[in-house]
């Protein structure tokens, strides 16, 4: 049973509800592949890499503060490549390709939309993905990690889209 379950893929999505910014306003903030800190606070920074093949790869990274024992820093880091994009439906979707966090293979893909209560202003996003399972997480902990990730990142943008 463990080696089967270790097997299946791992599959989630979560949904953040902003409350007045319009799908039109959002989505071109998350359309930039390469300013994904400006919106997850806990990315440091994220940047292209050049490739001489044409591919939209990103490094993104997060300093890890020290423990009390070590005394050092860890800089945990990710290189994605941005599958597709879809400006009409307002979706895009990357892959992980390389990492020091022990993800073996990940597949997102974040949609903007209008909010489905017809009474109330404003979009959602939603996150999903499919990936395999993470050495030393549990799916609802790396779930929970995302779910939180994202409702952080609409607080950011609905603040960022009031202040402009």
């Amino acid at each position: 049973m463990a080696s089967q379950q270790q097997q299946s893929k791992w599959e989630g999505k979560s949904i953040a509800n902003l409350k007045g910014p319009k799908p039109e306003q959002v989505w071109p903030l998350l359309e930039d592949f390469f300013n994904f800190h400006n919106w997850l606070p806990t990315l440091d920074t994220c940047y292209q890499l050049n490739h001489n093949d044409g591919l939209l790869i990103r490094y993104c990274a997060s300093t890890v503060s020290p423990s009390s024992d070590s005394g050092e820093a860890i800089v945990k880091w990710c290189h994605e490549r941005l599958l597709t994009v879809d400006k009409i439906k307002r979706c895009l979707s990357y892959e992980v390709l390389d990492n020091n966090i022990g993800i073996r293979s990940y597949v997102a893909m974040f949609k903007v939309f209008a909010s489905n209560d017809c009474d109330e202003s404003g979009c959602q996003i939603e996150w999903s993905f499919i990936a395999d399972p993470v050495d030393g997480l549990t799916l609802e902990s790396f779930s929970g990690y995302l779910n939180s990730s994202l409702q952080d990142m609409a607080g950011k943008i609905e603040k960022a889209l009031e202040s402009s």
